[in-house]
């Protein structure tokens, strides 16, 4: 008898060590599967930044050619004011007196076609 409770003793420490080796092979999977996650993860992450910035060079290289296009616009403006500027300055006091001389100095005449009844 005491060879079977020896017997059924070792087959007990043998399921408890197999239950135990089983149990630690559970935790490594599930590390692993956790770890192969974050990996993914990671790698995921990685993945939409280096599209975001392919995204910004993208939308930097389109939107600076427009934006080089509103600072030209705005330069040639301001540049097309300034001349128009420089020539009313220029221009003011002869319009002034051109427009003056009209309507003060009147010399009064008959028209080509007024006949006199007579």
């Amino acid at each position: 008898m005491a060879s079977q409770s020896q017997g059924i003793q070792q087959l007990l420490q043998a399921e408890k060590r197999a239950a135990e080796k089983v149990a630690e092979a559970r935790k490594r999977k599930n590390r692993r599967l956790k770890q192969a996650k974050e990996e993914a993860q990671a790698e995921i992450e990685q993945y939409r930044l280096q599209r975001e910035k392919d995204f910004k060079t993208k939308e930097a290289a389109a939107l600076g050619s427009h934006g080089n296009s509103a600072v030209e616009v705005d330069r040639d403006t301001a540049e097309r004011m300034n001349r128009i500027q420089a020539s009313f300055k220029g221009n003011k006091d002869t319009v002034l007196s051109e427009l003056l001389k009209r309507v003060c100095d009147i010399q009064p005449e008959l028209h080509l076609n007024y006949r006199v009844q007579g």
